[in-house]
Parts: structure tokens; sequence; C-alpha cells
């Protein structure tokens, strides 16, 4: 991780994963606007993948993924 992606206050991570842990979309997509406006899209990927993602717990997870994916894919086959 870049030097940038390991000093983000722990804080704006909590803050995020807040806003998962309460199913609050707007929010969460409120704050990674406003952290790519400050820090940058590849400050934000590093976050995201190394520090964001791997906290959280199977069906947030699951919830971010289908959160993102739900206004660009028109339908989706479950696979077993």
């Amino acid at each position: 991780m870049s030097e940038t992606a390991i000093q983000i206050p722990v804080t704006t991570v909590i803050a995020m994963l807040v806003s998962i842990a309460e199913r609050n979309w707007q929010q969460f997509k409120s704050l990674e606007f406003n952290f790519v406006e400050q820090y940058g899209v590849d400050v934000w990927e590093e976050v995201f993948n190394f520090r964001l993602k791997p906290a959280l717990d199977k069906e947030s997870d699951k919830w971010l993924l289908m959160q993102k994916c739900s206004t660009g894919i028109k339908s989706v086959k479950q696979i077993a």
C-alpha cells in the first residue's frame, strides 16, 4: 500500500463501515465521493481493497456488491 493509503485516519474507514452496517447506500456513496475528492481514486482503490473490504462480514460484503452492481446489471443469474 502507498504511504498515503496507510495514513488515512481510521475514523474515515469506520464511518464507511458504519454506513455499510446500517445498509445506508446513499451515505456510503457520499463518503466514497468525498474520499475520492480528497485523496484520489488510486488511494481509494487501495483503502477499499486492503482496509475496508477485508473487514466486512459475508452478509455486508454481499450487500455492498449488490448495491454496486444494482445500477449496471439488468439481470443476475444465481449460480449454486
